[in-house]
């Protein structure tokens, strides 16, 4: 355990300014999500660029080209939750009918089924499977945050497991540290937005009544 400590800490000494920038923009970004802050969505611009420009700096061009579709979608997301919230003081919070989860759930299944399967081999991706996950499943947390959906969370959920469990398995103690504390803030954005859902309906039905 010990050693497991020092990798981590070692991980956090010798990472860069921008490495370090990078986590703290990310850890912020997430938290204010959290609490449904419109402010998520200028700091989660500035996140994703400069992990775009790590990416390309590690010569990650995929990768780097992936936040730009991230960009794209937190830019819509703040455009979305101010022009379509009407009189009320926030946009709510929403669940997506069964059949459209499974839509969801078929479409990231299918495109981590492709990566993995015609792209990962030929770019010479060490875990295909593992990276199509993640970067197929992160596409769709990112649209269902975006659109104010809670379903987003479990989706992260879901995401950061599997990296924890990669990067752990891969000996990787700082990176899996990172998605673990990650995965932690999911787990609390998910019970976080299904408070706000449970006190937008009992609001509804007072009204109604």
């Amino acid at each position: 355990m010990g050693e497991i400590w020092s990798n981590i800490w070692q991980g956090f000494t010798s990472a860069s300014l921008l490495d370090q920038c990078n986590l703290a923009l990310g850890i912020a970004g997430v938290a204010l999500m959290i609490r449904r802050s419109l402010w998520a969505f200028p700091i989660g611009l500035v996140a994703v660029t400069v992990q775009g420009v790590l990416f390309w700096q590690a010569r990650f061009p995929a990768d780097a080209l992936l936040q730009i579709f991230f960009f794209a979608a937190l830019a819509w997301g703040w455009v979305h939750w101010v022009r379509d919230r009407g009189d009320a003081p926030e946009l709510p919070v929403t669940l997506l009918s069964w059949r459209a989860r499974l839509a969801w759930l078929a479409a990231a299944g299918l495109a981590t089924a492709g990566w993995a399967i015609f792209v990962g081999p030929k770019i010479g991706a060490a875990m295909p499977w593992r990276d199509a996950f993640i970067a197929a499943f992160s596409v769709v947390g990112q649209i269902l945050q975006a659109r104010k959906n809670l379903e987003n969370w479990p989706v992260w959920v879901a995401v950061n497991a599997v990296a924890v469990a990669s990067y752990w398995s891969a000996e990787l103690a700082y990176t899996a540290f990172l998605y673990a504390i990650y995965f932690a803030m999911a787990l609390l954005g998910w019970r976080a937005w299904a408070r706000a859902l449970k006190v937008q309906r009992d609001g509804t039905r007072q009204a109604q009544s």
